[in-house]
């Protein structure tokens, strides 16, 4: 997880530096308001509540999910670097675990994670449930457990679901089983509309 930390505290000085010219829009030097212009193809359909998830990250999947994607509930709240974030350990492998993190502080949405692009070793544009997405990391790990994926939730804000899978049958392959979290997450979501 130190690499991601290094990471997002680049993506955030990165975002707030280029956020101006992602958009395509006017870039004269009018002031803007406080949320970062956002590129159209990163733009979410329809805003999801972002509030309990900021709040309580654990919040993000429901015990029902968790049993289904074979998580021991309930997760457990850690400090991430854009606020708090929440792990969850698998059920039928100890050292597993699953951790979702909004970047609640940030603000940029998936134009930070674009802003950084090219410091990634590996950048997979995606869609979870209809809400842009991206698989990214500045150094790949997916075939020894880890797998980041971005998913935008708002415009303004991106939530990080990332894996440890040091066991089991995904643990060269943790990218499907990050997906199906983010996706149980994005339902859990849009219930909460």
């Amino acid at each position: 997880m130190t690499t991601r930390t290094t990471w997002v505290g680049a993506a955030a000085v990165a975002a707030a530096l280029l956020t101006g010219c992602s958009s395509g829009a006017d870039t004269g030097n009018a002031p803007t308001s406080t949320a970062p212009a956002v590129d159209p193809a990163l733009r979410v359909p329809a805003p999801l509540p972002a509030g309990p998830i900021v709040s309580d990250p654990c919040s993000a999947l429901s015990p029902a999910q968790t049993a289904e994607i074979g998580l021991a509930s309930p997760g457990e709240l850690y400090p991430s670097p854009g606020g708090q974030g929440c792990r969850w350990q698998s059920q039928a492998h100890d050292a597993n675990k699953i951790f979702i993190a909004p970047l609640g502080d940030q603000q940029t949405g998936l134009t930070g994670v674009y802003a950084n692009r090219a410091q990634d070793e590996y950048f997979e544009p995606v869609t979870v449930e209809g809400y842009p997405a991206v698989f990214a990391a500045n150094a790949d790990l997916r075939g020894s457990g880890t797998c980041a994926l971005w998913v935008g939730v708002t415009d303004q804000l991106v939530v990080n679901i990332n894996s440890s899978i040091l066991d089991g049958p995904n643990a060269t392959d943790p990218c499907p089983v990050v997906q199906k979290v983010a996706a149980a997450m994005v339902q859990r979501l849009k219930g909460a509309a």
